[in-house]
């Protein structure tokens, strides 16, 4: 399947050529059947001679609506554009030309309309014109056609040339990062929230967990519908309608982005290569602000120049911009900027990177970086973007890098094999909760494990690892990243992992001479007294520990707490479950004052030790307490 979009001057006939093709009114608002004038964006779809389905987005031709223009025609395959015959190229013939040469739209048909009202000599004219206004854009190569929709001359002519032309056209490849640009959101009675847009870049299947981007907001597909048929699965480059139960209509606009989690995450921040338009009216200087357009999104933004102070009509350069608002996007994107003040497009390029740092002007090796993300070899942009990132899940390299997951795969195994990468992940699925970082990105994750845990250590030197949730907050590593890191340092033999914490290799709690004097009389008086031992509180208070010294007797196991500041020593502690289990299981029951005569023992201890013990292997019935 194909999304054609149209493209051309108000009036000159786009919505009634698609009507005349597909029998389906475009122009579904009153409003524009008042006027006579498409004002938002219109769906129809058709099925060729060669059995090749398309759907046809027509799009405004009226300036004061080429934002609505621009968010049909930012993931199109191909494009119709539209010219009539008795006005020949007009000023917005021209405006959307170049935004379509802009987004590097090749595959197409042109259709001259109205050939009906000219006479032959006007309509040879008119396509002399046109061609000659292609001749140096991405439709050079396009075909004209004239047709007219009131006597249907030219119209399978048109049809054909347009079924040749997306023999031509690639289709999309499936990047296994799905994203619809929503471009329409409503209410359809029985089924809650539809959204419509363009899939590009994977697929999507009902059932599926997705997200909206970039306000987080979370679905799970209930039903699916492409030319209103219910479909189960979608594939890239198709038109689609997807039902998101449990989401309102007002929290989702035209520009959001659905997608499956982890893969994509919104932006303010782009590099990119710019372009100005070589017949724009003005030049495009560094601190310009203006509007920006991608997909089916716009926001404001300004324009940082990386080096030079003015870019010219005509020139291209690098440059950082900042958008007012987060945009989902990824390297490799085509978008447009507009000259609001001026009501003109300026120019526009490709994203090169979709998270970048931010940059210097002038700064040579921040050029070379942006050639390479531009022109390298997959080898060299991993190398780039793995070389000045912070750590990036596999699955998210996708975005960063642009890559095909073929290419990235290939490119991934190459960098390893050179000992110029390395992966933090397990073996199969290389885009399933793993990480590729580069050795000196490794070497700063390991070195601020190493730092912090040092650090630990030396402000609690009794307490024998730093607890794993701590440990995991204070690096701020994803959860991922954080158990994935971890497990490589201790295998590398740098870490122990002691079950609920982590410490440095070889580290173990040392008591300075005065601190064992006072635990060795803490633990003579527990083995005089094994089942009334001194409890938390006196054996700080009495003893003179102080509670961390205290609480590393406990982490150590040397205590075992039971609650009520109640502690036994660990072998009194065992020895009392193991008695108390052979007791139940000889008399099926027992109650407190029979535990505390087994014990010998007082009411508070043996209360505090039964009630621990209810939550591992008793279960108490009114007064008694049995086996579980």
């Amino acid at each position: 399947m194909y999304v054609v979009g149209t493209s051309g001057h108000v009036d000159h006939g786009k919505s009634s050529l698609v009507k005349a093709l597909t029998g389906i009114d475009p122009d579904r608002l009153i409003e524009e059947k008042q006027r006579g004038m498409t004002i938002d964006l219109g769906f129809a779809w058709l099925r060729l001679p060669s059995g090749k389905q398309i759907s046809i987005v027509d799009v405004p031709g009226h300036q004061r609506f080429i934002e609505n223009m621009l968010a049909g025609v930012g993931a199109i395959d191909a494009v119709i554009l539209v010219v009539a015959a008795d006005d020949g190229v007009m000023p917005q013939t021209r405006e959307h030309l170049d935004i379509l040469n802009l987004l590097q739209i090749s595959n197409g048909v042109i259709a001259l309309t109205k050939i009906d009202l000219v006479e032959p000599e006007l309509r040879d004219l008119a396509v002399e014109e046109i061609r000659s206004l292609v001749d140096s854009t991405s439709l050079k190569d396009v075909a004209i056609v004239p047709i007219s929709t009131v006597t249907g001359e030219g119209l399978d002519t048109f049809t054909a040339a347009l079924d040749a032309a997306l023999e031509s056209t690639p289709r999309r490849p499936d990047l296994q990062r799905p994203r619809l640009w929503i471009d329409r959101v409503f209410t359809r009675p029985g089924f809650g929230t539809v959204v419509t847009g363009t899939l590009i870049d994977g697929m999507l299947q009902i059932g599926q967990e997705v997200v909206i981007l970039p306000q987080g907001s979370v679905s799970r597909i209930r039903s699916m519908e492409t030319h209103k048929q219910s479909i189960k699965i979608a594939q890239p480059g198709t038109r689609v309608a997807v039902n998101l139960p449990g989401l309102a209509v007002a929290d989702l606009r035209r520009g959001n982005v659905l997608t499956i989690p982890e893969r994509l995450q919104p932006t303010k921040r782009l590099d990119v290569r710019l372009h100005c338009l070589s017949d724009a009216d003005e030049s495009i200087p560094d601190g310009v602000s203006g509007r920006f357009f991608t997909g089916a999104f716009d926001c404001g933004v300004k324009v940082r120049l990386l080096d030079r102070d003015v870019l010219l009509p005509g020139e291209s350069t690098y440059a950082q911009i900042f958008l007012d608002a987060a945009v989902t996007t990824a390297s490799g994107d085509h978008f447009i900027i507009r000259r609001p003040a001026l009501r003109a497009t300026a120019g526009g390029g490709l994203v090169l990177d979709p998270h970048p740092l931010r940059h210097n002007r002038l700064d040579a090796a921040v050029l070379n970086n942006l050639t390479i993300m531009e022109h390298g070899s997959p080898e060299d942009i991993l190398t780039c973007v793995l070389g000045h990132k912070p750590p990036i899940p596999m699955a998210r390299l996708l975005e960063w890098s642009g890559l095909h997951p073929k290419e990235l795969q290939v490119a991934a195994q190459r960098l390893l094999e050179s000992g110029n990468a390395i992966f933090l992940g397990r073996e199969g699925d290389i885009f399933q909760d793993a990480y590729l970082v580069s050795p000196p990105g490794w070497e700063r994750i390991l070195q601020r494990m190493l730092d912090l845990l040092n650090s630990y250590h030396t402000q609690y030197p009794l307490r024998p690892a730093m607890p794993k949730e701590e440990f995991r907050s204070r690096l701020e590593f994803p959860d991922g990243l954080f158990r994935l890191a971890v497990q490589r340092a201790v295998d590398l033999g740098y870490l122990n992992d002691v079950g609920a914490g982590i410490c440095l290799a070889g580290f173990t709690v040392q008591f300075t001479p005065q601190q064992q004097k006072l635990v060795d009389a803490l633990m003579k008086a527990h083995r005089a007294t094994r089942f009334t031992p001194p409890t938390g509180s006196e054996s700080i208070q009495t003893f003179g520990l102080d509670g961390e010294l205290f609480q590393s007797l406990v982490v150590r196991g040397n205590l075992i707490g039971v609650g009520d500041d109640v502690y036994f020593l660990a072998d009194t502690y065992h020895e009392m479950v193991a008695c108390l289990t052979g007791y139940l299981q000889e008399h099926e029951k027992i109650t407190v004052g029979q535990a505390r005569d087994l014990f010998g023992t007082s009411r508070r201890y043996i209360l505090a030790f039964l009630n621990h013990m209810d939550q591992k292997i008793t279960r108490r019935v009114g007064d008694e307490r049995y086996l579980r």
